[in-house]
């Protein structure tokens, strides 16, 4: 059985590293790769090679989780809210599409932050890009008040529009907020002095690990999720579709800290 993770560029994917460690640990006779696209005929030849039984499945990293959700036969309610598919699964030549990111979201917050409770409280995102769509559908899934920060207002309140949440200034925004996602690609400019003293700060990437966002919110007191714990938290669900089985319990963290370099 093959499988793998596809985007532009994808030599740097972590996701390799994490499923082959379950797959050796289950001593399943399968394959994760990272499956180089570049252009949309890179990414549609792989979707012909699901439909024709030669890939189990694979996910999808940036640039094509729009184009994956185009391409899928049926599509999760999630996914379609998210407006990505961040995972293809072919079953007789049926591509079936979801999105794992915002199971990752709350698998980190879980793991990371575990005290924290973001029923009827507001949550500020960082961004209304692609990677900010599924985050704030699990958010508003979990009971939080989304506040969307953008400095594109159009575009933030076209995302609201569709999904739900607010449009807001980043003073107003982080006042009272519980929770602070940064989804943008670059550390964003915000004063965390506005938030309470028991909120989270989540930065989606994890390169470096600790990024300044990060190591900001933890001088100033307060509890940090790292962008791997969502990584680990996405890739879970998606061994779960493509395998047909949990993930065996390997501390699959560690094993990407040390591919990083970085201590845990």
């Amino acid at each position: 059985m093959k499988a793998g993770v596809t985007g532009w560029p994808i030599a740097h994917s972590l996701s390799p590293l994490l499923h082959t460690a379950w797959l050796e640990a289950a001593g399943l006779d399968a394959t994760y790769d990272a499956l180089p696209a570049e252009t949309e005929a890179d990414f549609d030849t792989l979707v012909a090679r699901g439909r024709s039984g030669g890939l189990r499945g694979f996910n999808i990293t940036a640039p094509w989780k729009e184009r994956a959700l185009a391409a899928a036969d049926t599509v999760s309610d999630t996914a379609r809210r998210a407006g990505s598919v961040n995972l293809l699964v072919f079953e007789d030549g049926h591509a079936v599409g979801d999105s794992t990111d915002g199971l990752g979201l709350v698998g980190a917050l879980a793991e990371q932050a575990p005290a924290l409770d973001l029923t009827g409280r507001p949550a500020v995102v960082l961004g209304a890009g692609g990677a900010s769509r599924a985050a704030v559908v699990a958010l508003i899934d979990a009971g939080a008040q989304v506040r969307i920060v953008n400095r594109s207002r159009d575009r933030a309140e076209a995302l609201v529009a569709e999904l739900g949440g607010v449009v807001m200034e980043a003073y107003e925004a982080l006042q009272g907020a519980a929770l602070v996602v940064n989804a943008l690609s670059v550390r964003p400019d915000v004063d965390l002095s506005l938030l309470p003293d028991d909120a989270a700060v989540m930065d989606m990437t994890y390169r470096p690990l600790e990024t300044p966002l990060l190591a900001a919110a933890r001088e100033r007191g307060l509890i940090g999720v790292d962008g791997l714990a969502m990584l680990i938290g996405q890739a879970r669900p998606s061994f779960q579709a493509l395998f047909g089985m949990a993930p065996p319990l390997v501390d699959v963290r560690a094993k990407a800290l040390a591919h990083l370099g970085e201590a845990g």
